[in-house]
C-alpha cells in the first residue's frame, strides 16, 4: 500500500498525516483524573484506543475540575433524587442533625423542671415538635433515596425506631412512650463516626465476653453455696439463701461497703471468714473483670486494624490503577513512535 505523501510543517520537518498531534501533558489534568477516579473507584482504567463512554465522560469534565460518574443500574436518573442525596449526605447537614439532637436533649431535660415548663412549657413543646418533625423528613429522604438499601444499614434502622417512638402519640395507653422520647438523644451515636466505632467494637466483643460471662455466674454459684452453708445460720439477712448470698457478694465484688458493712461483722462471728472473701474478691473484681475490660480493647483494637487495612488495600488499589494507566501510556507512546519512524522511511 502506498504511504500518504507528506506535508510540510511549520518548523521545516515533515509531519505524516497519519499522525494526529498528541496533546501536552498538562500536571493539573492529570491531577483531576486521579481525584476523579477516587471518587469513582468502581470506574475502570483501561483505555480503549483514547475515546469510548469512560474517557468522554473524564476528559469531557476534566478542564472544569471534575469527572462525570455515570448513574449506577437501577439508580434514579431524575435530577431530584440525585441533589437529595448529595444534601442527605453533605458534612454540613450531617453536622446540622448533630446540633439538633443535642438541642432536643436539652428540651428534653428542661422539661422534667417544673418551674421552666411553667413558664416557657409551651414554646418547649412547639420546638420539640418541629425538630421531630426534621427528623421524620430526614427519615423520609432517607428512604427516597437509599429505597430498600435503607433497611440494610443497621444505623439507619436505630434511627428510623427511635424517630418512630417519638411519632407514636402519648396517650393513656402508650403514655410510657413519652418517657421514651429521650431515646433521641441516642441519634447522637449514629451521626458521629467515632462513637459508632466505639459501640461496633462492643458489639463485636459480645461473643468474647460469653466465656466470661459463664466463668462468672459459675464462681458466683460455687461461693453463693459455700457462703449459704457458712454463714447462713448466724447472718441470715445476707447470706440466708443462694439469692441472698448472690446479692451480698455481688455488693462485695463492687466493694461498696464490703468490709465495715459485711465482712467484719462476720468476722466477728468467723474469725478466719477472710480466707473466704479475700479470694472471692481476688478471683471476680481484679480478675474476672479485667478479662472484661481486655476483650473490649481487643476487640477496638480489631475494628481498628480493620479499617486500617481497608484503607491499605484501597491505597494498592489506586497504586495498581495508576500503574496500570501508566502502562498503557507507555505503550501508546511506544506505538506512535513507531508508526512515526514507519511513515518517516
Amino acid at each position: 500500500a502506498a504511504h500518504p505523501r507528506p506535508r510540510s510543517g511549520r518548523a521545516g520537518f515533515l509531519t505524516p498525516l497519519s499522525v494526529q498531534p498528541q496533546p501536552r501533558f498538562d500536571p493539573a489534568s492529570s491531577g483531576r483524573l486521579l481525584d476523579a477516579r477516587r471518587r469513582a473507584p468502581h470506574l475502570s482504567c483501561q483505555r480503549s484506543s483514547g475515546s469510548g463512554p469512560l474517557a468522554a465522560k473524564i476528559e469531557g469534565e476534566m478542564n472544569n475540575g471534575e469527572a462525570t460518574v455515570p448513574q449506577a443500574p437501577g439508580a434514579s436518573t431524575t435530577a431530584a433524587p440525585s441533589r437529595l442525596q448529595r444534601l442527605i449526605e453533605a458534612a454540613a447537614f450531617q453536622h446540622a442533625i448533630t446540633a439538633l439532637i443535642l438541642v432536643n436533649a436539652c428540651i428534653l431535660g428542661l422539661e422534667t423542671v417544673p418551674s421552666v415548663m411553667a413558664a416557657t412549657g409551651e414554646v418547649l413543646m412547639v420546638l420539640d415538635r418541629i425538630i421531630v418533625g426534621i427528623f421524620a423528613a430526614e427519615i423520609l429522604a432517607k428512604l427516597w433515596v437509599y429505597r430498600r438499601r435503607f433497611f440494610a444499614d443497621s444505623w439507619n434502622l436505630f434511627d428510623f425506631t427511635v424517630v418512630a417512638i417519638s411519632l407514636v402519640p402519648a396517650s393513656a395507653a402508650f403514655s410510657v412512650l413519652r418517657a421514651l422520647r429521650v431515646l433521641r438523644v441516642l441519634r447522637l451515636v449514629s451521626v458521629v463516626p467515632s462513637m459508632r466505632k466505639v459501640v461496633q467494637a462492643l458489639l463485636g466483643a459480645i461473643p468474647g465476653m460469653g466465656s466470661i460471662v459463664a466463668l462468672l455466674g459459675l464462681i458466683y454459684y460455687v461461693c453463693s453455696v459455700i457462703a449459704t452453708k457458712l454463714f447462713g445460720a448466724a447472718f441470715p439477712e445476707w447470706f440466708g439463701s443462694i439469692g441472698a448470698s448472690a446479692y451480698s457478694l455481688f455488693q462485695i465484688m463492687t466493694l461498696e461497703s464490703w468490709s465495715m458493712g459485711i465482712v467484719r461483722p462476720v468476722m466477728e462471728v468467723y474469725p478466719l471468714a477472710w480466707l473466704f472473701f479475700i479470694p472471692f474478691i481476688v478471683s471476680t473484681t481484679f480478675t474476672v473483670l479485667n478479662l472484661f475490660i481486655g476483650i473490649i480493647v481487643s476487640a477496638m483494637q480489631a475494628e481498628h486494624d480493620e479499617e486500617a487495612s481497608a484503607e491499605r488495600t484501597a491505597l494498592q488499589a489506586e497504586q495498581e490503577m495508576i500503574l496500570t494507566e501508566i502502562r498503557s501510556l507507555r505503550k501508546e507512546v511506544q506505538a506512535m513512535n513507531a508508526e512515526k519512524q514507519h511513515a518517516e522511511r
